[in-house]
Order: C-alpha cells, then sequence, then structure tokens
C-alpha cells in the first residue's frame, strides 16, 4: 500500500506518512486506495472483539510494514477499554467513546499514533506537534507522556478549553510543553502547519504531526464504526452514524469504513455554529471562516483540516458528498434544550458535542421522513465525558455531576505551559531553543 499527497501523486510508505505527518508539498496522505474487506469478515463481524476488529482493519491499511504479532500487541494496549453502543432510546444509540485514560474518543487515535511512531522511529529522535480545540492535546499527551526521544508540543487556544480540558494539557511535565497560544484554534492549526513545512525547523529536526493531519491518527479510528455495526446490526435495521465534526477526523475515518464495505446507510455531519461544511453542501461553494467560540468547543473550526481529505474521497464532487453525507448545524441554545430533554426524557447525559450529534439525528428524520426508513437506528458518537465540561453540563442540567476520578486526578495537579501570540517566528525560535 502506498500514500499519496492530497495535493500530488507523490507516492511513499506508510512509514513515512506517519513519520512526517503533513506530505512536502503541505498536503495529507492518503491510502493510494481504500482496502475492501471480504465478505467472510462481514458475516464473522458480530463474534469478533475490538482488538480482532482493530487488527484486521489495520493490516489492511499497514500490509508488511510491521509483524503481525508487533501489531496485535500495539492494538491490544491502545484497545484495552470498552466502546459500548448504549440505548439512549428505542431507535438512539450512543457509541460511548470516552472511557479511555483522557476519557475522550482522541485516546483511541492517539495511543495508536504514538504507538505507531515510536515503532517506526525506532528510538531516533522527534520533534510532535499537535494543535487542539479541547481533546486532542490531553490524549496526545498520555499517549507520548515518557516515550523515549520524542518531545511533543501541544498549541492550544488560550481561554478556550474547559478548565479541566487545560488541566489535561498541562499539567504532565516532562516530554510534554504546551504552548498556549492567544488566538482560536484555527491560529493554532496554521501555526502547526507553518512549523511542519518549514525548510529550517525540518532541517534542524524530524517533525512530525499529531493531529488528525496524521493518517495514523484517522486509521484507528474507522475501527468502532465496525465496533458499533458488531454490535447493533442484530436488530435488523439500517443504521445511520451522527458524527459531531470540528476537524472531521472522525467522519472521515467513517467514510474509510464505509468504503471498506461496511454498510452503513447514511453519515450526519452535526456542526456547532461553525458550519462552513453544511454551507457547502448546501451551496456548492467552500468558504473557510473564523471559528466561533461555542459550548461544544472542540469542534470550533472554521477550516477543517480533513476536507480534503473528503474532496479526495469524493473527487471535489459536491453531488458525491451529498450521496453520503447530510448535515446540519446547530446553536448553543438548541445544544443546551437537547441536553436537558434528553436528560429529562431518558435519563441520559449527553455532553455538548454528543448532543449536536443528537440534533443531527433528529433533524435527518425530520427532514428525511419522506425519503428514508423511519425505522432506522441511529447512532450517536459520544466523544467525551460529560465531567470533561462540567461547567457546562452543571449549568445546563441545574444539577451536580460525578467527576470521574481518573479526571479529578488532573485538577489537583499544577499548570505547566509558555504563553505566545499568534507569531509564527516566535513559536519558531522557541523551538529551536528547545533542541
Amino acid at each position: 500500500m502506498k500514500y499519496i499527497s492530497t495535493r500530488q501523486q507523490q507516492a511513499t510508505n506508510i512509514k513515512t506518512a506517519i513519520l512526517k505527518g503533513l506530505a512536502d508539498d503541505g498536503g495529507l496522505f492518503m491510502p493510494e486506495y481504500i482496502p475492501q474487506l471480504d465478505s467472510e469478515f462481514f458475516e464473522n463481524l458480530p463474534n469478533l472483539t475490538l482488538q480482532e476488529i482493530g487488527f484486521r482493519v489495520a493490516k489492511e491499511f499497514l500490509g508488511e510494514s510491521i509483524s503481525d504479532d508487533n501489531l496485535k500487541e500495539i492494538i491490544d494496549e491502545v484497545l484495552n477499554f470498552d466502546i459500548p453502543a448504549v440505548r439512549i432510546s428505542e431507535n438512539i444509540y450512543s457509541l460511548e467513546l470516552f472511557h479511555g485514560p483522557t476519557m475522550a474518543f482522541k485516546d483511541v487515535g492517539a495511543r495508536f499514533m504514538a504507538r505507531m511512531m515510536s515503532y517506526f522511529s525506532e528510538g531516533k529522535p522527534m520533534k510532535v506537534i499537535a494543535a487542539t480545540s479541547g481533546d486532542t492535546g490531553s490524549a496526545v499527551a498520555s499517549g507520548f507522556f515518557g516515550v523515549p526521544g520524542i518531545e511533543v508540543y501541544i498549541l492550544y487556544p488560550k481561554g478556550k478549553v474547559s478548565p479541566l480540558q487545560e488541566k489535561q494539557l498541562t499539567t504532565w511535565g516532562g516530554n510534554i510543553k504546551a504552548l498556549e497560544i492567544d488566538g482560536t484554534f484555527d491560529d493554532c492549526q496554521a501555526l502547526a502547519k507553518q512549523i511542519l513545512s518549514d525548510d529550517e525547523l525540518n532541517q534542524k529536526f524530524t517533525l512530525t504531526s499529531a493531529n488528525s493531519i496524521n493518517i495514523a491518527r484517522l486509521i484507528p479510528q474507522s475501527f468502532y464504526y465496525f465496533w458499533a455495526f458488531a454490535q447493533l446490526q442484530k436488530l435488523g435495521k439500517p443504521i445511520v452514524f451522527s458524527v459531531p465534526s470540528g476537524n472531521f477526523g472522525n467522519l472521515t475515518a467513517g467514510l474509510f469504513a464505509k468504503k471498506m464495505g461496511l454498510p452503513i446507510h447514511q453519515f450526519v455531519a452535526s456542526t456547532n455554529e461553525n458550519d462552513v461544511v453544511p454551507k457547502f453542501l448546501e451551496t456548492g461553494n467552500y468558504e473557510a471562516k473564523p471559528s466561533k467560540q461555542t459550548i461544544s468547543n472542540a469542534m470550533d473550526v472554521g477550516n477543517p483540516s480533513n476536507f480534503e481529505r473528503m474532496k479526495s474521497l469524493f473527487n471535489n464532487d459536491v453531488s458525491e458528498f451529498k450521496k453520503e453525507i447530510e448535515s446540519y448545524s446547530f446553536s448553543d441554545e438548541a445544544t443546551k434544550k437537547a441536553m436537558q430533554e434528553v436528560r429529562k426524557d431518558f435519563n441520559y447525559t449527553l455532553d455538548p458535542h454528543g448532543a449536536v450529534a443528537y440534533l443531527g439525528l433528529q433533524a435527518l428524520r425530520q427532514a428525511q421522513s419522506d425519503k428514508i426508513n423511519e425505522d432506522f437506528v441511529g447512532v450517536l458518537l459520544e466523544t467525551a465525558h460529560p465531567a470533561k465540561f462540567v461547567e457546562v453540563v452543571e449549568d445546563v442540567l441545574k444539577e451536580k455531576i460525578v467527576i470521574p476520578e481518573k479526571l479529578e486526578a488532573f485538577n489537583k495537579k499544577e499548570k505547566k505551559s509558555v504563553e505566545f501570540p499568534v507569531d509564527f517566528e516566535t513559536v519558531k525560535n522557541y523551538l529551536i531553543e528547545e533542541k
């Protein structure tokens, strides 16, 4: 399997794609084709464990670049927690992706990527760059903490992540450095891309990305679509996934799963007021915008990186997008109302991102009742534990949220970060001096 840039037909292998993160031309690496899984795999899917599914899917993308034994060991380490599909109502399930060490879905991708980078780098020094709007940073920090030879730099927007998320980003120390940027997530992401493509920095250091820019983050995110299907296909109904979408890595991974043969009926790209993709599907024009701050802050992205991969998958044809994806955007007020209704009607607590995904399922039922079997099973991706947004959730629901012990432990630690303006040269000089 070769990997090519979304901007230039330049082939490389998976090792190089993972270690570089971003292609030399600024594009994102994509497999030259999406591998197909055989019918026997799908017939046996309900009988497979999460780890068996992860191994089989990963093997299709990694080929002979890693031995089966090493890959199985990595998969078993990464997927050492459950990802249950929890029933909310008759036809709505929550795929709980928050049972890992930092209690967010990024644990799956970040832990896999950290281990793949460690395997391929063979102990050689590297600088890993990650921009975060909330949960990426903590998962990356957890995944890479203490890995020999790897220094991690996490860029996050000052005052625009929840207090608990900030503690999860800034309390590690050691090989984890937190860079507090006085700007938005889009500023952080733009700085990260500048760092990764800077000639001088690339001559001095081995640099790579830990965002969903990196293909090693995306591959494992496809695992849990297969796992959800394994749990729910016994219901015998079409399955729709509603994905709370910011940088669109999660949705892109779902598209990978479908193109590998998983019979997903439909995707809903559910966004907050940062609605560049819903607008694109409505008008056919993609227009990046400055991000707006919302209560679902991990989705506050005005120019999602993985849209470039989605364009590659759909040959930049809006009509092809529309065959697979419906997309809706929702206000903070609508999000709060959904959280209240789900708690009251079903005794289930959604975080603000899961609430946006819930609204997406409701919007699809209403908008397409004449086109789609109303008896479909809707699966919302619940991407973080509600306690990670305790201030918002408690304010909306007017009740106390129990903070799990592994999150509470971060609150007791001391924040360590370095503040920067939105200025590439200042950040660049810091990285050089940090050598």
